[in-house]
C-alpha cells in the first residue's frame, strides 16, 4: 500500500511538472486562435471566446511566412545532409584509423567546443563575405556543415565497433568507402538519426546567423521573420501566437516520429572506449 501510494505521488509531481512545463506551450496554441486583442487583456483568457482562423491566413495572405517557412527547411534540411555525412566520415576516421598527430588533433577540435559561437560570427561573416556568399543559401548553410559535437558523437559511437567487422570487410575485398557504406552506417543508424535530429533543431531555432547573413527579407529564415513580425506588429499579440506555432510544427513532429531512435541514441551515444 505504501508503495503504490508512493508511486501515486511520484506521477503526480511529475504530471504536474510536465504540465507546468507545456502551460506555456499550449497557451501559445489557444492564443492564436483568439480574436484580435483578446491575448492581452488581463487576466488573460485561457482559451480562445469565438475561435477563429483569421491569423494564420493572414500569414500567409499579407505576410511572407511561407517563404520564410521554405527558406528554413532549405537551409536546416541541408545542414543535417551535409553535416550528418561529414561527422560520420570524420567520427570514423578518428575512431578506426591511425595516422600522425590523430589524438593531437582531436584533443585541438575539443578544445574548441569551450568557444562561444557568438564569438566566430565575425570570422565567419567576412569569410562568406570575401567569397561572395552573403545573402545566399550556401552562406547560411557552409557553417553548419561539420561539428565538433557531432564528430566527437561518432567517434565514441564507432570506437565501440569491433575492429574484427572492419578487418573480416577488408579482407573479403571491401574498398574503405564500401566498408564505410555498407558496415558503418547500418550500426550507427540510432546515433546518427540522434545527430541528424539535434542538427536539425538546432539550424531551424538558430537566429543569430541566419539574421548577419541574410540582407534580403526574400531570404529570413523563420526565426528572423519572426522578430521582424513582432517589430511591425508590437500589440497583435495573436498574430504572433500563430506565427510561433507555425515555426515550431516541424521540429515538434520531428521529435514526436523519431523520439524512440532519440532516446536510444543518445543512450548509446555515451559508450566510452
Amino acid at each position: 500500500m505504501k508503495r503504490r501510494t508512493m508511486s501515486l505521488l511520484l506521477n503526480s509531481g511529475l504530471f504536474l511538472i510536465g504540465l507546468t512545463t507545456l502551460a506555456p506551450v499550449l497557451w501559445m496554441l489557444s492564443a492564436s486562435f483568439m480574436p484580435s486583442g483578446e491575448a492581452g487583456t488581463f487576466p488573460p483568457p485561457l482559451f480562445p471566446s469565438a475561435p477563429t482562423l483569421e491569423h494564420y491566413a493572414a500569414l500567409t495572405e499579407r505576410l511572407s511566412m511561407m517563404r520564410y517557412f521554405l527558406n528554413s527547411f532549405i537551409i536546416a534540411g541541408s545542414v543535417t545532409v551535409v553535416s550528418t555525412l561529414l561527422n560520420s566520415m570524420a567520427g570514423f576516421a578518428f575512431a578506426k584509423y591511425q595516422f600522425a598527430g590523430r589524438d593531437r588533433l582531436f584533443g585541438a577540435l575539443l578544445s574548441g567546443m569551450v568557444v562561444p559561437a557568438q564569438v566566430t560570427m565575425l570570422p565567419l561573416f567576412l569569410m562568406m563575405k570575401e567569397m561572395g556568399f552573403v545573402n545566399t543559401y550556401v552562406g547560411a548553410v557552409i557553417p553548419g556543415m561539420a561539428s565538433i559535437f557531432g564528430i566527437f558523437l561518432i567517434r565514441q559511437f564507432v570506437s565501440a565497433i569491433p575492429d574484427s567487422l572492419i578487418e573480416a570487410a577488408r579482407i573479403d575485398g571491401g574498398s574503405e568507402f564500401r566498408i564505410y557504406r555498407t558496415v558503418i552506417l547500418p550500426l550507427c543508424k540510432p546515433i546518427l538519426l540522434t545527430l541528424a535530429l539535434f542538427t536539425f533543431m538546432g539550424t531551424w531555432n538558430d537566429f543569430m546567423w541566419p539574421l548577419i547573413i541574410m540582407t534580403d527579407q526574400s531570404n529570413y529564415t523563420l526565426q528572423v521573420g519572426l522578430a521582424n513580425l513582432m517589430g511591425e506588429h508590437v500589440l497583435d499579440l495573436e498574430l504572433m501566437m500563430a506565427g510561433s506555432v507555425v515555426t515550431i510544427i516541424p521540429v515538434l513532429a520531428l521529435f514526436l516520429v523519431f523520439q524512440k531512435h532519440y532516446v536510444r541514441g543518445i543512450m548509446v551515444g555515451g559508450v566510452k572506449e
